[in-house]
């Protein structure tokens, strides 16, 4: 099918993976795990006043910004309120400390034998740092009078169904991967992300706001969703020659071709704001342990508390977001390097048989190849610092605080639906079936 045909081609591909039993099988497997996500979703917790929690995390642009992402889950003080968060740091934390430790190292080196092992270990941490968060979130919500007294029973009853129902995130993510279409753990994120759309764009419609600054909003929203696209998918190819020798025959036969390393541009893909978030939360989040309740007067961590708030307007609120922008171009970096140092390119090179032309192999194809990565990491480095501010930026241009323009969840969705739509493609080649990304 060319592109000039009328007919899209996303339509078509979808009508030959429902055409193939395995691939159906897979699909419908996942839409079915989506929706036992969002059923369990909102079964709520007792103790929570749920009309003032829903103010809260309307009036918190922080807290609405993890709701999003928990697919509404915490604004209804769920089961699932703390979403698959935690496994992603349990999963960060395990890969910061697989270079550093040898133990670590050497599983890592040991194939997937190794890599359920160390999986095994991430789910072991999660636990805890899901009693950790759920704790933190229940003691934020009753400096607030949002939920009330709860007696030691209860709170042990309140951490345990929400550790419980974040492993139970966990587990149907890796039965998306296992048996469906996608990273698991990414495809319940953008679920959770997508749900909460249509009440965004309802509550755009109902919002008296200027409608200058609306049409700008959109148009901003517009060109992020291209610019997220494109840094996404942008790379930079660096050529390889490959020389091989083969005996046939009893005689030696050289071979050669060429082929490049696709180094992109945005390496760490959402890592660095996850990093930069839970950097810029701790403080805020401490600081609502000790401050006064609303109508006492306010003490120390009140202060913290309203200087780490990102709905603050300019120039208070520069205090929280240039910090927030330079976290997340060191953590790019921080990370890109880490997984460019795991790859081992130029020792896997050499042992193909591969050269770089005009640099000479070894230390000369390390030092090339990392000031390759360190330049356009700069590239990757700042768009991600850019769009992890632009709901400041969106709000000081537009005017509009309706709406919470997140354009971190932008990149989510984004960046999960095109690795779904590459997936997608894949088992369609396979079975001789043209894809939509050629």
């Amino acid at each position: 099918m060319q592109r000039s045909e009328s007919q899209p081609r996303l339509i078509q591909a979808m009508m030959d993976a429902f055409r193939l039993p395995d691939l159906r099988r897979k699909i419908l497997f996942t839409l079915g795990i989506l929706v036992v996500f969002r059923f369990v979703a909102h079964i709520p917790l007792p103790g929570a006043d749920l009309a003032a929690l829903g103010n809260f995390y309307d009036e918190t642009p922080l807290m609405g910004m993890l709701d999003l992402f928990s697919g509404g889950a915490m604004k209804s003080f769920s089961v699932l309120a703390m979403g698959v968060y935690p496994y992603i740091t349990a999963t960060i934390v395990m890969q910061l400390l697989t270079p550093v430790l040898p133990g670590l190292a050497a599983l890592a080196q040991e194939g997937e034998t190794g890599r359920q092992k160390i999986n095994r270990i991430t789910h072991i941490i999660t636990v805890p740092l899901a009693a950790l968060q759920g704790y933190s979130q229940v003691a934020l919500l009753q400096s607030q009078h949002i939920v009330g007294y709860l007696s030691p029973e209860m709170m042990a009853v309140a951490l345990l169904s929400m550790t419980a129902g974040t492993m139970f995130l966990v587990w149907l993510g890796e039965l998306i991967t296992e048996r469906g279409i996608g990273n698991g753990i990414s495809i319940v994120i953008f679920g959770g992300i997508v749900a909460q759309l249509p009440d965004m764009v309802g509550r755009g419609f109902v919002a008296k706001e200027d409608p200058a600054g609306l049409i700008t909003f959109v148009i901003l929203g517009l060109i992020t969703l291209v610019l997220v696209v494109v840094f996404t998918e942008a790379h930079r190819r660096i050529p390889v020659q490959y020389a091989r020798s083969t005996f046939r025959g009893g005689r030696m036969y050289r071979q050669s071709g060429s082929s490049y390393i696709p180094l992109k541009v945005n390496t760490a893909g959402m890592i660095p704001i996850i990093f930069a978030i839970a950097i810029m939360t701790f403080p805020w989040t401490i600081s609502t342990w000790f401050m006064n309740a609303p109508g006492q007067d306010p003490n120390f961590w009140n202060s913290v508390y309203h200087l780490f708030n990102p709905g603050n307007s300019a120039p208070l609120g520069l205090a929280y977001w240039l910090p927030y922008f330079a976290l997340v171009v060191g953590f790019a970096f921080f990370y890109t390097m880490i997984t460019f140092e795991q790859m081992k390119l130029p020792s896997t090179l050499q042992q193909q048989g591969g050269f770089i032309p005009g640099v000479r192999p070894g230390k000369p194809t390390v030092d090339y190849l990392n000031g390759v990565i360190k330049r356009i990491t700069w590239g990757g480095a700042l768009f991600l610092a850019v769009v992890a501010i632009l709901p400041f930026v969106a709000r000081e241009v537009t005017g509009v605080v309706v709406l919470s323009f997140q354009s971190t969840a932008l990149l989510i969705v984004v960046g999960v639906a095109l690795d779904t739509m590459k997936q997608m493609e894949s088992q369609l080649t396979m079975r001789r079936y043209e894809g939509f990304l050629k």
